[in-house]
């Protein structure tokens, strides 16, 4: 609980009255000062010092002149032949027939224009078929014996260019397992007939990958 304050000595019952005391004391020191010391004199500061006199003298303007361009080169000499040289030169005659038949010159060289490589597709609609399917591609393949003797088997994949015909216009190993298996593989796909590719119901040039088996029975 506080204690209550003697209004004696509590400040702030006397605040206002003071603040307005003390500024009503400066207002009237302020207008005293200004009504009776109106002038304030002013120091006037001089700065003694001897004074330098400077001369400009007029600077005459000059023209640079180009210097003129060097003298030509004198001419090489040259010796012009004499006349006794001119007569010990002899001119042998030719005998020219105007009525001589000419050779027409040669053709120009044939230009070989070489074939532009035709366009297989990768993707269409409808993919190459080997007529009797895998099976027929199968039973064309002939085993090397190389392979049978050294135990040889496993899966060839050919990668087979079919026309727009059904026709395998190339074939290539894209992965074989050697001992004359590729070279049997890709004679078997060679020799197959193909129902070609279709897209947009038109036959066009695919290319197929046809994996071979070889296994030993």
């Amino acid at each position: 609980m506080a204690l209550p304050k003697n209004p004696k000595y509590d400040l702030r019952l006397h605040y206002q009255r003071v603040w307005e005391t003390a500024l009503i004391i400066a207002l009237a020191v302020l207008i005293i000062s200004f009504k009776y010391f109106p002038e304030v004199k002013k120091q006037v500061v001089k700065q003694e010092g001897p004074q330098e006199l400077v001369q400009v003298e007029d600077v005459e303007h000059t023209k640079q002149e180009t210097a003129p361009p060097p003298p030509p080169k004198p001419p090489i000499p040259i010796e012009a032949p004499s006349d006794e040289v001119l007569d010990d030169v002899e001119i042998d005659e030719t005998d020219l027939n105007e009525n001589a038949d000419v050779a027409p010159p040669p053709p120009p060289p044939k230009v070989e224009k070489k074939e532009e490589e035709p366009v297989f597709f990768v993707a269409v609609e409808q993919q190459p078929q080997p007529i009797g399917g895998i099976q027929g591609i199968q039973k064309r393949i002939v085993y090397p014996e190389i392979a049978k003797r050294a135990g040889v088997q496993g899966r060839v994949y050919v990668r087979a260019f079919v026309d727009e015909h059904g026709i395998v216009r190339k074939a290539e190993v894209v992965k074989g397992i050697g001992a004359g298996c590729d070279e049997a593989a890709v004679k078997a796909v060679m020799e197959t007939r193909f129902k070609p590719g279709m897209q947009r119901g038109k036959p066009v040039k695919v290319q197929v990958m046809v994996p071979i088996l070889f296994k030993l029975r």
